[in-house]
């Protein structure tokens, strides 16, 4: 099977590199000529990057020549022949643009088309006041941004929310979220690393409102300036802020049945000086989960097999908050400082109880001992992040050229809490009982350098060099009941410590060319690690530094039609987090434990993607994406059965222990669709199908290898009734998807919501609906591995009503800026 997934991918891939290679052939006849220029935004005046240029004979209006823009808005069309030719330029979100009677000729070959201005396709100027909006979702030829501002039924939710309408990107009903089908994604907010995401990704995006999230970016394959952390690709959070001149800010607020969030931004800006300042929270109301499970174990040993019923009710409740400030300051037109100081905290709170019946039988099928009790249980979780930053920006005269500085420091403070006591179901009185304190630290400080400079026009040039500095440390405080005084005391033998120290130094070069068929951008990058580990239990571990080599490349080809091609490899690594390390041991329920493992390798993979993309006239747009992702050490949650399990000196009876493994190499091939396509003006359409094969081969348990086929789709319908009011559905199904020793269980959820704007658009009202014909999602997941075999049931509430309410105060002054007041920019480059 897996050898028929290789040649399908290597046949698609030959296919698809004959037709570039044949329409890279197929060229009109060559000339002398050459046209440039720049494309601007005309509300913003920043450069619109990777826009695609077409350029038509007027004679015939056939395609002749094209190409994209570059990062800074400058496009250039070489070899053309005399004639007299049209230029069109489309981006989405922008109306097309076009420029009539460019004449190449003998006495004229080189030609500038000057700065062009693209409208956005919702763009209104009146009275200084300016409301632009963009795409949903923007399909550039390095990443994936999705603007949140757009998505209607987000409104009131969380990043969670928003995350599972990108494409490429699976959520699941808690929260956890894949790209291309790999969980180990490296987050960022702002661009920037946050500690508070080596606790739990999934419970931090739930405390992030979707109306403080101006948009997210998302990048499957990095390049050599990325850190190589993340073999899943990278994840950018961006957070509301303005550049615009002059004193505005919006408030929103959001009450509903399951969540309720709210948010304030402030900013401020005068001529090269601007600050910022924002707060935001959000609570998940407390909502009831009923759980089940049915597990049968074998103990081949005493000839005995063991069933383990549990039913129980959990009462669930989730708060997080959010602040900070920033500003950007342009000293001079070559010099820019930019900083940040925000605080973070998300928390949690459990408290459920469990009815459990445990039965022994012999191996000729005798009930040897059937016995029931009650578990009675509460955790509670809190972490709170500071995160710093400074960045300096040094530009030449020479476009492009260019000195960055960046500090980064960010320090999490979690602590975790449990407490369980069990009772038989015949008496009141207890007979064990556990509580436990888990508090610890993170702290992570980055300094980088970075050099770009240019050769020419068409090779670019980057270095830089980068100091990852990271501290975790751990305790852990274990009480236990004593039955006859009913008092808990502090037991050694089960508390512990964790010290770990790890150090990345990191350097890189890479180079971008601009050539006559292929744009091309390679480097390699070089992460040296040294980690030093010291536990309770074991003392000093000696872990050997290494080195991990990082070698990427995009080979990309715009063809005359508008449309794409690209090709790009990347190597990753994942390295252990907090939470992948702690070796606290959480006995919540007794006969499931959980605990992190010290002893993990970092993952590594290699990811290869091949993308196409084409713009249709009147707006269309289709993205394909065919990648392949292996990983070896790759990390996953593994389940193991113990008759017996000790931990200290306390001995825990037909008990399973789930901690993070590297369970071996994992392939997946895949193939994702994305399309948009306006049915009319005011009907609009966006569909992603996601769908890959999964192969597992397991180190742990030999003869455990698995295999798997995944798909998700969802669609996303937008009818824009008048200029104040729009509706939107989404619906998403996600089949079950296969793990080391299992399969995890497939779900369908939609919202519906309408949008009505109000005051001339300084406030709007959204009222939305999340599942609302049911009132769970069940979840049921079987799990399978040596002597054991598991069958859970989890119904999670998720039928929701909210409403939404956002003011925009303060004025917009939008004013052109002349080019050379434009410190990103220099002059466009010369036709020669």
């Amino acid at each position: 099977m897996k050898n028929k997934a290789l040649k399908i991918i290597v046949s698609i891939l030959a296919v698809l590199l004959f037709v570039l290679t044949e329409r890279a052939q197929s060229q009109s006849v060559k000339g002398p000529g050459v046209i440039s220029g720049r494309i601007i935004d005309s509300l913003s005046g920043q450069p619109v990057e990777y826009a695609t240029i077409s350029l038509n004979n007027l004679a015939d209006n056939k395609v002749v020549n094209g190409t994209t823009s570059d990062d800074k808005g400058f496009f250039k069309l070489n070899d053309i022949a005399e004639g007299n030719y049209k230029m069109l330029i489309y981006f989405m979100g922008y109306k097309t643009s076009e420029k009539n009677n460019l004449v190449i000729s003998k006495t004229s070959p080189v030609i500038s088309a000057g700065t062009i201005y693209l409208v956005s396709t919702q763009t209104k100027l009146k009275e200084a006041v300016v409301v632009a909006e963009k795409e949903l979702i923007e399909n550039r030829i390095d990443k994936t941004v999705y603007n949140v501002e757009k998505d209607v039924t987000s409104q009131g939710g969380v990043a969670t929310d928003a995350l599972q309408k990108i494409p490429q990107v699976s959520v699941d009903v808690d929260g956890n979220v894949e790209l291309q089908g790999n969980s180990n994604i490296r987050f960022l907010i702002n661009g920037k690393p946050s500690s508070i995401f080596g606790n739990n990704i999934a419970d931090v995006l739930k405390t992030i409102p979707s109306s403080q999230i101006q948009s997210i970016e998302v990048i499957t394959s990095p390049g050599a300036k990325y850190d190589a952390e993340g073999t899943g690709g990278i994840i950018n959070i961006i957070l509301k802020k303005s550049t615009i001149q002059g004193i505005n800010g919006n408030v929103s607020v959001s009450a509903g049945t399951r969540l309720e969030n709210g948010s304030f931004n402030l900013n401020a800006r005068k001529g090269k000086f601007g600050v910022n300042a924002f707060v935001s929270g959000n609570a998940q109301l407390t909502s009831v989960t009923n759980t089940s499970m049915n597990r049968l174990t074998q103990d081949p040993a005493a000839g005995q097999s063991s069933t383990l019923n549990q039913n129980g009710q959990s009462n669930f409740d989730r708060n997080g908050y959010q602040t900070g400030f920033g500003f950007d300051w342009g000293i001079t037109e070559k010099d820019n400082i930019i900083g940040s100081l925000s605080y973070n905290h998300y928390g949690n709170n459990s408290i459920g109880v469990t009815n459990q019946q445990s039965i022994l039988q012999d191996a000729s099928g005798n009930t040897l001992s059937n016995v029931g009790n009650i578990i009675n249980a509460t955790n509670t979780f809190n972490s709170y992040a500071l995160d710093w930053n400074l960045n300096y920006k040094k530009e030449f005269s020479k476009k492009d050229q260019a000195l960055e500085f960046l500090c980064t420091s960010s320090t999490s403070n979690t602590n975790l809490y449990y407490q369980q006591s069990q009772k038989y179901t015949s008496t009141d009185s207890l007979f064990s009982g556990s509580h436990a304190y888990n508090p610890g630290t993170t702290k992570e400080t980055d300094i980088s350098l970075d050099y770009t400079h240019p050769a020419n026009e068409n090779v670019l040039f980057e270095t830089g060099a980068k100091a990852v500095l990271k501290k975790i440390n751990s305790q852990s405080n274990v009480s236990l009941l004593n039955p006859v005084s009913d008092e808990y005391a502090y037991n050694s033998s089960q508390s512990n410590s964790l010290s770990y120290d790890r150090t990345i130094y990191a350097g890189y070069i890479s180079g971008t060319f601009k050539m006559k068929v292929f744009d091309v951008k390679t480097g390699v990058r070089y992460e040296y690690t040294d980690t030093k580990a010291e536990f309770s239990s074991v003392g000093n571990v000696n872990i050997k530094p290494y080195g991990t080599v990082v070698p990427s490349f995009i080979i990309s080809h715009a063809f005359k039609n508008n449309n794409t091609l690209k090709l790009s490899y990347t190597y990753r690594i994942q390295r252990p987090d907090y939470r992948d390390l702690n070796p606290f041991v959480n006995s919540t329920d007794p006969r499931n434990l959980t605990t992190g493992n010290p002893d993990l390798r970092p993952e590594i993979a290699n990811n290869i993607d091949l993308g196409y993309t084409k713009y249709f006239d009147k707006g269309p747009n289709i993205n394909v994406v065919l990648f392949y992702h292996g990983s070896n050490y790759d990390i996953q949650s593994y389940t193991v059965y113990y008759p017996n399990y000790t931990i200290g000196d306390s001995t825990y009876k037909n008990v399973a222990v789930s901690t993070r493994q590297n369970i071996g190499l994992e392939n997946n091939f895949g193939l994702n669709i994305f399309a948009s396509v306006p049915v009319t003006s005011k009907i609009k359409l966006r569909s992603n199908i996601s769908m890959f094969q999964r192969y597992i081969i397991n180190t742990i348990d030999a003869n455990q290898n698995i295999s798997g086929f995944n798909y998700r789709i969802n669609m996303n319908a937008t009818y824009q009734l008048n200029s104040k009011l729009s509706l939107e559905f989404f619906g998403n199904f996600n089949s079950s998807r296969v793990n080391a020793q299992g399969r995890m269980p497939s779900f369908t959820t939609y919202n519906f919501a309408f949008r009505k704007q109000l005051f001339h658009d300084k406030c709007s009202i959204a009222v939305t609906a999340t599942n609302p014909f049911n009132k769970y999602v069940d979840q049921k997941t079987t799990l399978n591995g040596t002597d054991f075999s598991l069958v859970s049931d989890r119904q999670l509430p998720y039928r929701s009503f909210g409403v939404n309410f956002t003011y925009k105060f303060g004025k917009l002054e939008f004013k052109k800026q002349k080019e050379a007041e434009d410190i990103n920019l220099t002059n466009p480059p010369s036709g020669n």
